[in-house]
């Protein structure tokens, strides 16, 4: 099993997230006690006999004074079994773009919805964004079973539905589980609750500590974009040249053949340096610095890959796209295309569709993409970029559209169209 689960956070405004995330907290003594006393002090002051464990997780006074989080918030904790990253994001709708960015390396995503209210038009919104991004599980926490007078019929129909709408993005139905929770309570958090007799499975602790994690991509092709070269020209380093940044794929050792694109140079990995030594082989999410054998030309934006399994170069592609303004897209729209340390200028020649998350149907030939819409587009570049179809690489599948005036994030890019993923086949 797993040392580690990365894990997102979604739902609608008001379904109670903020104190489910607080409630995972405060249950796994991951609050420190200065915390907590501030908490229990605002508590009262809101006249509450409880602790609002919502403030463990909202951070801006501002934000809690209009009654949402707009910000996306990373939280650790642990228990004796597993350690969690918990990227919380915001449940507005007009936020959906952080949403994106919470779940981009989530292994699980849990998705709240209100007993009283259950599945809602951003509760499918937001399983097809995670079904497009490859969130291999879900689950479903229906909170505020307490206000429902725990009803197993009404949960029941609550699980039906959101199960029907996930295998129906592709989810196979062992990948999603559904889970009745009152966060305010503790209910099936990290205790079992008595007041739900008739629900036999795991509490929402137990899933995460038990549920089995894919690991990261080391298997897969070596893909490295370049962040930094580094240079020290001293006396003890006159001829250092090291590239440094963060493995996205792969692992590389000492020896490995290895290709720099887009120019396509070819060499050979001499060293894998880090700041405790070097390293006989690293893998996918470490920091490193590579030396090549050979002196050749290299700078930040390249990718070096290996050799025997490179990324296809291409300055047209097709992709999908979650789009993220309130600018609409239209064909022939200008942006600027980041893609892992390399950004360029580019054209979204076309838009071929757009996916109706809440019906699973798609709109071919739509004239725009507008806020939260996830079109299928095709791209062409200023310059050759080496990229992998999102299927095949994640880290290095993934791309940002930028806006060229102000530099705002208009969409998150998936190369290839993933509408068959969306559709289950």
């Amino acid at each position: 099993m797993s040392s580690l689960l990365r894990l997102a956070t979604a739902g609608s405004v008001d379904d109670g997230k903020s104190t489910l995330v607080g409630r995972l907290l405060y249950d796994t003594k991951s609050v420190l006690a200065d915390q907590l006393d501030a908490v229990q002090r605002a508590s009262v002051d809101k006249g509450l006999s409880t602790p609002d464990l919502s403030l463990l997780v909202d951070g801006l006074r501002s934000e809690r004074e209009q009654g949402i989080t707009i910000d996306v918030a990373y939280r650790y904790f642990a228990t004796p079994r597993r350690s969690f990253v918990l990227a919380d994001t915001p449940g507005h709708v007009q936020y959906t773009r952080n949403t994106v960015t919470g779940a981009s390396t989530a292994q699980l995503a849990v998705l709240l919805v209100d007993a009283r209210k259950g599945v809602v038009e951003q509760t499918r919104r937001h399983a097809a964004v995670l079904a497009l991004l490859g969130v291999p599980r879900l689950v479903l926490a229906v909170n505020k079973i307490d206000l429902i007078d725990h009803d197993e019929a009404a949960f029941s129909v609550i699980a039906k539905e959101f199960t029907s709408h996930a295998t129906s993005l592709g989810y196979p139905e062992d990948a999603v589980v559904t889970i009745p929770v009152s966060a305010l309570h503790g209910d099936n958090v990290a205790t079992r609750s008595q007041h739900t007799p008739w629900y036999t499975g795991p509490t929402l602790l137990e899933h995460l500590e038990n549920v089995p994690v894919a690991p990261d991509p080391h298997e897969a092709a070596f893909r490295f974009p370049v962040q930094y070269v580094i240079r020290p020209r001293t006396a003890d380093y006159p001829d250092y040249r090291g590239y440094a940044g963060q493995i996205a794929a792969g692992t590389v050792r000492p020896g490995d053949e290895i290709v720099v694109l887009p120019a396509g140079l070819r060499s050979t990995v001499e060293r894998i340096d880090t700041a405790d030594g070097p390293l006989d082989a690293a893998g996918a999410g470490t920091s490193v610095t590579v030396l090549l054998a050979d002196d050749i030309d290299i700078a930040r934006g390249d990718l070096i890959a290996a050799a025997s399994a490179p990324p296809r170069v291409t300055d047209e592609f097709t992709a999908t796209l979650c789009w993220l303004s309130t600018k609409p897209l239209r064909p022939g729209a200008r942006v600027l295309v980041k893609h892992g340390t390399r950004t360029v200028q580019a054209l979204v020649q076309q838009v071929d569709s757009r996916f109706d998350e809440q019906t699973l149907s798609t709109v071919e030939a739509p004239e725009t993409l507008q806020l939260n819409e996830i079109g299928a587009v095709v791209v062409r570049s200023s310059e050759p970029l080496p990229v992998d179809d999102y299927s095949d690489s994640p880290r290095t599948g993934a791309f940002l559209v930028i806006d060229p005036a102000d530099g705002d994030t208009l969409a998150a890019g998936l190369v290839g169209e993933r509408f068959g993923v969306l559709r289950g086949s």
